[in-house]
């Protein structure tokens, strides 16, 4: 029964520790405006220990869905840079997923698959077969909700290795362009104005997305085209 529910214990534990970290309140644009001064000095003196907070924050605020990816990708690219803010960001973006992935699969399969199983029932074919290209391709579209993947690839039976990697590759152009956008705002959040991520959705950066979206799907399409002509 622990071994069943843990994964979900977990996320609770989590969701508890988050709230009392008053995450909610602190994943905004203006709490970032008012510490960053005090977190870039955090950051130079504990470079190591500031890191693994950040994980753990985008790992919490991912496995218990709290809002606010978007700033926190940010955050990072403010707080260490363009690269190594990326890295951070999809370490912890694929820890939270990969635990609400294993979650889904085990405590939550019974209540998900009443509630969403004709969905699921579409998607399971081709995320069976093709399920790392599958969770490649709608990483690299921002539109998808990353919960809702995390619980379609579960609940397909989809291999955990397959997932885990194919959300790390599939976040990497995104994140890297969020976290890109986070290291120039520290004027621009100093003045008290908001950052524009309306960029993220011009044609200049989301064309290429879902170019690289449909490329990563070309295997897919390739052996369906073969079979058809069998």
């Amino acid at each position: 029964m622990i071994r069943r529910f843990w994964p979900i214990l977990v996320i609770v534990a989590l969701l508890v520790g988050g709230y009392a970290l008053g995450l909610s309140q602190t994943l905004s644009w203006q709490a970032l405006a008012v510490r960053q001064a005090q977190l870039r000095a955090l950051v130079a003196a504990q470079p190591v220990t500031t890191g693994a907070g950040y994980v753990l924050i985008y790992l919490i605020a991912v496995a218990a869905s709290f809002p606010g990816a978007a700033i926190i990708t940010a955050a990072g690219g403010l707080l260490f840079g363009v690269l190594l803010g990326t890295a951070l960001a999809i370490t912890g973006a694929t820890l939270g997923a990969s635990l609400l992935f294993v979650a889904a699969r085990s405590a939550l399969q019974p209540l998900l698959a009443a509630r969403v199983g004709a969905l699921l029932d579409r998607l399971r074919p081709g995320l069976q077969r093709d399920g790392f290209l599958y969770v490649v391709s709608l990483r690299l579209i921002p539109v998808v909700p990353f919960w809702l993947i995390n619980l379609a690839a579960s609940m397909s039976g989809m291999r955990l290795r397959d997932f885990v990697a194919g959300t790390a590759l599939g976040m990497i152009p995104g994140t890297t362009i969020f976290a890109s956008i986070g290291a120039g705002v520290g004027a621009v959040l100093a003045a008290g104005e908001t950052p524009d991520f309306s960029l993220i959705f011009s044609p200049i950066v989301f064309g290429p997305l879902l170019g690289l979206a449909a490329l990563s799907l070309v295997p897919v399409l390739w052996r369906h085209w073969k079979h058809a002509r069998g």
